[in-house]
């Protein structure tokens, strides 16, 4: 009787002590990691190159983070199934994960039978996105302004500003990363929210990916 094929996955984490644990997780089911990566460019180029049933991607990557990586797979290969995958359940990271085509998003906390289903689930060509995230997610997308192009003129600091909160940082990280006051970020985002009609992080994330901004 021949062996059924195992359902054969790419893992990308920059942390080996992560890919050693999801490898260990694995073991003894239908579930067979076939490549790893640990940074955002590994994990597209390999995703293109290999012949994948799924991606495990985290979110935060060296060399050009997990959500950038999606993007670049769903440009190339969009049947491909990607599970986001992070130690941080952020209202951002999941608007961009849905706006470009992600089939899940999963906390590393999870169990590992939470894991297994997800991949199964996945793979069989369903989401795992929970209905209230789908719902405020299509709400924010359904917005006139949201669905439409750039209908405002932001500043290159709110510009700036913006991509930082699309990539799910804090006010306070966002200064950091720009090396300007954490009064002057909020500031900007004030100014966002109030030019783009946006009513949270959320839909200023979406409203960034719609318009190529990220």
């Amino acid at each position: 009787m021949p062996t059924e094929r195992k359902i054969q996955i790419l893992i990308a984490d920059d942390h080996e002590i992560v890919r050693c644990g999801l490898k260990t997780l694995l073991e003894g089911t239908d579930i067979k990691i076939v490549a790893e990566a640990a940074t955002g460019q590994d994990a597209a180029k390999l995703a293109l190159e290999k012949e994948v049933d799924l991606v495990l991607l985290d979110v935060v990557l060296p060399d050009g983070d997990g959500l950038t990586a999606l993007g670049r797979i769903k440009l190339e290969k969009p049947a491909l199934p990607v599970l986001l995958f992070s130690a941080f359940d952020n209202p951002a990271s999941v608007a961009r994960a849905i706006a470009m085509g992600a089939s899940g998003f999963l906390l590393k906390g999870c169990s590992r039978d939470e894991l297994l289903t997800a991949i199964r689930t996945v793979v069989a060509g369903e989401n795992i996105w929970n209905r209230d995230v789908l719902f405020a997610a299509r709400r924010s997308l359904r917005s006139p302004r949201l669905a439409g192009s750039l209908e405002v003129s932001l500043s290159e600091a709110e510009g700036d500003v913006l991509r930082q909160m699309a990539r799910g940082l804090t006010n306070k990280q966002i200064a950091v990363e720009l090396q300007i006051t954490y009064e002057k970020v909020k500031e900007h985002v004030n100014h966002i929210f109030r030019k783009g009609g946006l009513g949270d992080r959320t839909q200023a994330a979406v409203w960034a990916v719609r318009n190529d901004l990220v």
